[in-house]
């Protein structure tokens, strides 16, 4: 069976999307394919994203800010879910992207306006630590036997998990 493949798009594609990319891929084995994009890429990953992902003992080779572009481009790697985890991304036009996926909004505060590194530090832990609570909850799910609308709902309560209510889903 094919993995779940899932899209993670922010605006910067440097921080969040890249969290929750590399979370799903570490945590998902082989039952999920996660991938991450921008609208407007940073051209780099944030250097505290980096930071935290290796604290948590998550993989960090191969992350790289990229454009959402890539993603409806022939031979683009074929996607069942996509999901904005940032206000920005779900505002603006989503991109032509072939296949029959599903949209979710995931948003969460941006940890790179934290102004200092130790803010920054801790803001970063906060984002993953949510991330780390949403992304549980999706492997949680039977994504291979949902049908779409089930999935829908359940990945729109997922987007509403806060660190204050991490069981909602």
């Amino acid at each position: 069976m094919n993995p779940c493949r899932v899209l993670f798009i922010c605006t910067g594609n440097s921080a969040r999307s890249i969290l929750s990319e590399a979370t799903l891929n570490h945590l998902g084995k082989s039952r999920f394919e996660a991938y991450s994009a921008g609208s407007q890429p940073a051209g780099q990953v944030n250097p505290y994203a980096l930071e935290e992902l290796q604290s948590a003992g998550i993989p960090t080779e191969g992350l790289l800010s990229k454009s959402w572009d890539r993603f409806s481009e022939e031979g683009a790697p074929p996607l069942d879910i996509v999901i904005t985890v940032c206000d920005n991304a779900a505002n603006e036009a989503c991109p032509v992207l072939f296949g029959d996926f599903i949209k979710s909004h995931w948003g969460l505060p941006d940890p790179a306006a934290a102004p200092a590194r130790g803010a920054a530090l801790e803001a970063f832990r906060r984002a993953h630590t949510l991330i780390l609570y949403r992304v549980a909850a999706l492997i949680e799910l039977p994504v291979e036997t949902l049908n779409r609308e089930e999935l829908k709902q359940a990945l729109d309560r997922i987007g509403t998990i806060t660190d204050e209510d991490e069981d909602k889903a």
